[in-house]
Parts: C-alpha cells; sequence; structure tokens
C-alpha cells in the first residue's frame, strides 16, 4: 500500500543546498558584479509600490503646509528675501574665484571639472540598520542619475548614488559602514580619508600619526581625489583625537555637518568624467519612447552621450541653471 505522503530529502541536506546557493549568489554579485544590470531593472519593477507607500507622507505635508498661517507666510518670505540676498552678493565673488579656479587648474594640466548642472531631488524614504544606511530618492535613470553620482544637501555631502532605477535611485550615506571619501583639513590641507562607521553621528579616520596636525573642531572637506566628488564641500568636523602610548595610530572621528537622517530635499551633481557604473542605466534609457527618450535628450546630454558630446551641446548658460 502506498502512503499518501512522501518523504523528500533532509531538512538538513535542503538547508546545505540553499545556503551553498546562497553564498555562490553573494560572491557572483560582490566579486563579478553579475546581477547589476538585473537589479536595475527590479528597482523599476517596483517602483509604483514605493510611490505609493510615499503618498499619504506627501499628503500629510501638503495638509500641513496648506494650513501655515499668513503671519508665518510672512515672516518666511521676508527671511527667503534676506537669504536671497546674502547668496546673491557671495555669487558676485563665487564668479570670480571659478575664474580664478579655472586658470589654476590649465596651469596644472587638470582636466577633472564638475558642472555647475544640478537637480533636485526628494527624499523619499530612510532605509536604516546596523548594516545599511540608504537613501530612496525620486529621481531615476530617465533624469540621467548614474551610478557614483555625488549626493549633497545645504549643509555639505549627504553620500553617493548607488543603485539606480528607472525613476528612483538609491543613496549611499557617508556613515554607512561601506563608504569611503578622501577628505582634506581646510586649516592645512592635509589629505586623509574618512569611513563610514554605522553610526548616524560618527565617522572614522584611519591610519592618522600621533603628530598630524589635527585637532577637535576642524573642519574636514571635500579633496577632490579620485574625480567623483568635487573638492571643497564640507563632509564633517573632528569631534575626538586621543593617541594611546605605544599605538600605532592615533584614534580620530569626525561628526557629519549634515542631518542626513533629516534632509528632505538633496541635490544631485553632474560629473563631466562619469563612470563606468553609469552605462548600467543606458540600456532602460534606450527601451524608453522615443518622445521620452527625445526629451531626456535634450534634458541631460550628458547621461546620454558621454563627457565629450555633453561639453559640444550644452551651453554655458545651461549649465548654472538648477533643474527641477
Amino acid at each position: 500500500m502506498k502512503t499518501i505522503f512522501t518523504r523528500g530529502p533532509a531538512f538538513l541536506l535542503r538547508l546545505s543546498i540553499v545556503i551553498v546557493f546562497s553564498v555562490f549568489l553573494f560572491v557572483a554579485d560582490s566579486k563579478f558584479n553579475l546581477f547589476a544590470s538585473s537589479r536595475i531593472y527590479l528597482n523599476s519593477l517596483v517602483s509604483p509600490v514605493q510611490y505609493v507607500a510615499d503618498l499619504p507622507e506627501k499628503l500629510f505635508s501638503a495638509i500641513s503646509a496648506s494650513v501655515m498661517t499668513r503671519h508665518e507666510l510672512k515672516a518666511r518670505n521676508q527671511q527667503l528675501q534676506k537669504d536671497n540676498l546674502y547668496l546673491k552678493a557671495d555669487r558676485l565673488l563665487l564668479t570670480q574665484l571659478e575664474h580664478e579656479n579655472k586658470q589654476l587648474r590649465e596651469l596644472l594640466s587638470s582636466n577633472r571639472i564638475f558642472t555647475n548642472k544640478r537637480m533636485i531631488t526628494e527624499v523619499m524614504s530612510l532605509r536604516s540598520d546596523p548594516f545599511s544606511h540608504q537613501l530612496l530618492i525620486d529621481k531615476g535613470a530617465v533624469n540621467g542619475v548614474y551610478v557614483g553620482q555625488p549626493v549633497i544637501n545645504e549643509d555639505g555631502v549627504v553620500g553617493q548614488v548607488s543603485q539606480v532605477g528607472s525613476t528612483t535611485s538609491r543613496v549611499l550615506l557617508i556613515v554607512d559602514v561601506s563608504h569611503g571619501i578622501p577628505v582634506r583639513v581646510q586649516r592645512n590641507d592635509l589629505i586623509a580619508v574618512l569611513h563610514g562607521s554605522g553610526d548616524w553621528n560618527k565617522l572614522n579616520m584611519p591610519f592618522v600619526q600621533s603628530n598630524a596636525d589635527i585637532k577637535e573642531g576642524d573642519l574636514l572637506v571635500t579633496s577632490g581625489l579620485g574625480g567623483r566628488f568635487p573638492a571643497g564641500y564640507p563632509v564633517a568636523t573632528i569631534s575626538h583625537f586621543d593617541y594611546q602610548e605605544g599605538a600605532a595610530y592615533a584614534d580620530v572621528s569626525a561628526t557629519p555637518v549634515a542631518p542626513l537622517h533629516r534632509s528632505r530635499y538633496l541635490l544631485l551633481l553632474w560629473n563631466d568624467q562619469q563612470y563606468n557604473e553609469s552605462d548600467l542605466s543606458q540600456d532602460l534609457l534606450t527601451t524608453s519612447t522615443p518622445a521620452a527618450s527625445n526629451e531626456d535628450n535634450s534634458k541631460t546630454p550628458d547621461a546620454q552621450n558621454g563627457p565629450e558630446t555633453a561639453t559640444k551641446v550644452e551651453s554655458p548658460e545651461s549649465k548654472n541653471v538648477i533643474v527641477e
């Protein structure tokens, strides 16, 4: 007589097979980057769900903004007018500094150029756990976003784009344990590298000599080394410097200048020399409709044609406009 339920493979055997298969997938993705293009399409598939999940928060923000009193709006308008005046005054000096910087780069034969093209993006959600600190933003490959793109806010550096979908992207924050950024001490131009610690208010600076000229309160800005982040943007301030006798290096930590977990709007910066990872997003752009592709070509020539073509197509006026 046959039994109704047949006995399958042992549980330990099935568990071992799953573990081996999982390890294979991890190694294939981390070492050989085999699933990079698949990840982009998966991000595109879940984009509608992400937008639906973000609707209640947007609705609440819209209602809150609509109930602001006339007095609050008037005070805010006056403050914005003052801020605008200060910014215009700073821009007068910035134009001269940009001209001097261009001359110095020509003397040094440096061809690393960051254009003034920027795009405002809104944070859709925040993912935070002991192993990952990421943001989800509402811009993707159709907007010209590419992997490795610098992301800042009004205070300083926030992170860089780590994954790109068609209409959304993920930003790896500077406090993530897998993130590193080259910096320099603004006071004396000392070069170092900041690493994320997994803590919102802490960045680590390893391999610092005990006699290094670093003090608590020193401002760390991007050095421009590596070509990923433009030079001069604030990153963090030194919060702790200690050296134990006999230790190989000093114990140095810093605090990010940007409120990473409270940012609502961010700025995406464009680099003329994009990286190979950005080629992954081109597949999505080529599968778009012709009308959408033509529109994107007119808006983001650097994402479509590469650095050399972008230099020929974009006019100087178009580079100084914030794209919304």
